[in-house]
């Protein structure tokens, strides 16, 4: 697991790797606001945010290598506010693809992993040290 603070918001570092996303260019396929969705319902939370990130190209490569794999796309991005401190977490699809024993999708997941990369290290100017 990539697990790293940030010294921006929640809603600062979504906007940063949402243009990210569209630089790559990657796919936004969702972006679930859990704080504002549970705000409907009469519920506070802290800030907690999903981004959902594809490739439709990708997905036919995974379908291609195991339809059962189709279960693990897209990939997340998961961001939240705990102890003061924005979190930024993602589990890299090398590691989400690890279980299925099958090299295309080891090759694909190392490429995934440098794109995805590239992603978070839109937020590199603003990374704490652990």
């Amino acid at each position: 697991m990539i697990h790293f603070a940030v010294s921006l918001s929640v809603d600062e570092a979504a906007e940063k790797l949402i243009d990210a996303i569209t630089a790559c260019p990657m796919g936004l396929v969702a972006h679930i606001n859990g704080q504002a969705n549970c705000a409907q319902k009469g519920i506070a939370v802290p800030a907690d945010q999903i981004l959902e990130v594809f490739r439709p190209d990708y997905a036919v490569k995974v379908w291609a290598a195991d339809k059962t794999a189709g279960i693990d796309i897209p990939l997340r991005i998961h961001l939240y506010a705990e102890n003061g401190l924005t979190w930024i977490a993602h589990r890299p699809a090398s590691r989400v693809f690890q279980s299925y024993a099958n090299p295309q999708l080891d090759e694909l997941g190392n490429e995934l992993d440098a794109v995805f990369s590239q992603l978070l290290a839109a937020l590199d100017a603003w990374r704490l040290s652990s």
